[in-house]
């Protein structure tokens, strides 16, 4: 019984140290992303992949987009928007669009709080949550 409890202790601490957890403003669970960029669904289903290259990709493998140095790009190369190191997010014009804080908050150009990504890279915050819908 004890090593039935320890293995299930164990997965489930691999589980959560290999997926973050994307929340809404309301704290309900909105989906995870891997630490390998697979974004999940809240039911854990693949709806999409921010490949180590930059390369953003729907469920089908499919390039819907590009992120690298802080410009986020769709996939016919033209630019949609900037993550700033500090966190702020611009769309292609150069307006702020949103915020991702250093604690994970996401925030719109209001200040208000959008949803949450704790642990999450701030590209890969701004991704889901400002550029595409997966």
């Amino acid at each position: 019984m004890k090593k039935i409890f320890f293995s299930l202790i164990l997965a489930g601490a691999a589980f959560y140290l290999n997926a973050q957890t994307i929340e809404s403003g309301s704290h309900s669970t909105a989906g995870y992303i891997k630490s390998d960029g697979t974004i999940e669904s809240s039911s854990h289903s693949t709806v999409g992949y921010i490949k180590s290259d930059g390369t953003i990709e729907n469920s089908s493998h499919s390039t819907i987009g590009y992120v690298r140095n802080g410009t986020v790009e769709n996939s016919s190369h033209s630019t949609v928007g900037y993550i700033k190191s500090d966190g702020t997010v611009e769309n292609s014009s150069h307006s702020t669009i949103g915020y991702v804080k250093s604690d994970g908050t996401v925030e719109n150009s209001s200040h208000s709080t959008i949803g949450y990504a704790r642990g999450v890279k701030a590209e890969w915050a701004a991704v889901t949550f400002f550029f595409f819908k997966f």
